[in-house]
């Protein structure tokens, strides 16, 4: 029986809340062990504190030791607040750099998988001003490789992934930016050459997150994160999960924040929770 490990996230936001919802709601496989990681202590809900960031760091500093003693399989993190974790010492843009770091691995993406639409980044939590300069041939071709290897895992034989385009229009020719000419394309090229999946691109990035949703392509790659996580959202925020690519254990999470809010309100919807524990059940077999 595979050991899963569930952290709670912030204390002060939903995470405890959708946790609880998701082990009683009787939809989660059975031939697997689930183990709560994280203490609530004095912490009043929707009123996040040095002491909420710090139960949330620990969790998964504790997650990240469990799982390299092999204790555990994977691990499904509950929201955190990224400005209140770097207010107790936490040096990483989110969760997904966080893990990627404690394995040391460098080869590591973020992809966001739901009922219509599989995303992946090929930047991830950066300013929109720098993602230009940080979108390399590199970028695109390990989050290319990443996502074609998460879909054959879940049984896609022959992945059809198209590849977002940066611009308005996909640069137009280079009337609009010349990206998708320099960068985007070769990387393109260099994925079809490994004969893991079919590449198509660079597509428009207004149409292509449809044709998508719409069966043409099993993933998109996105550029950026709000290009690829604006459309998944709309379409699937109940019930798409976060992946990391590239660990050596499996990681995935809610779609969602700290919903600080509805804390405490019983208002929180328990099903991204559910979808996450359920992705980790099945990447973990």
């Amino acid at each position: 029986m595979a050991r899963i490990l569930i952290t709670l996230g912030d204390p002060a936001g939903i995470g405890p809340e959708i946790v609880d919802l998701a082990l009683a709601s009787g939809q989660l496989p059975q031939e697997h062990d689930f183990e709560i990681i994280g203490k609530c202590g004095t912490t009043i809900p929707g009123r996040p504190d040095a002491q909420s960031a710090a139960a949330a760091l620990e969790a998964l500093k504790f997650a990240v030791s469990e799982l390299k003693n092999g204790h555990a399989a994977g691990v499904v993190t509950g929201p955190v607040c990224k400005h209140q974790l770097k207010a107790v010492g936490f040096e990483f843009p989110g969760q997904t750099e966080f893990f990627a770091h404690a394995f040391g691995v460098s080869r590591f993406g973020m992809l966001l998988t739901g009922s219509h639409l599989t995303v992946g980044l090929a930047t991830i939590h950066e300013p929109l001003a720098r993602v230009p300069s940080l979108l390399t041939f590199d970028s695109i071709f390990n989050i290319g490789s990443l996502t074609a290897e998460f879909l054959q895992k879940r049984g896609i034989t022959n992945p059809r992934i198209a590849v977002a385009g940066l611009n308005p229009h996909a640069g137009e020719n280079g009337e609009f930016g010349d990206e998708e000419l320099q960068i985007i394309a070769p990387a393109i090229k260099a994925l079809n050459e490994l004969q893991i999946a079919k590449f198509s691109g660079p597509g428009v990035p207004d149409a292509i997150f449809r044709n998508a949703a719409q069966g043409a392509f099993d993933a998109v790659l996105a550029m950026y994160h709000d290009q690829g996580l604006i459309p998944l959202k709309l379409l699937d925020f109940e019930n798409a999960v976060n992946v990391t690519l590239g660990l050596p254990v499996i990681r995935t999470s809610p779609d969602h924040g700290t919903a600080y809010d509805i804390a405490g309100k019983n208002k929180a919807d328990p099903s991204s929770m559910i979808s996450a524990i359920k992705l980790a059940c099945e990447l973990v077999g």
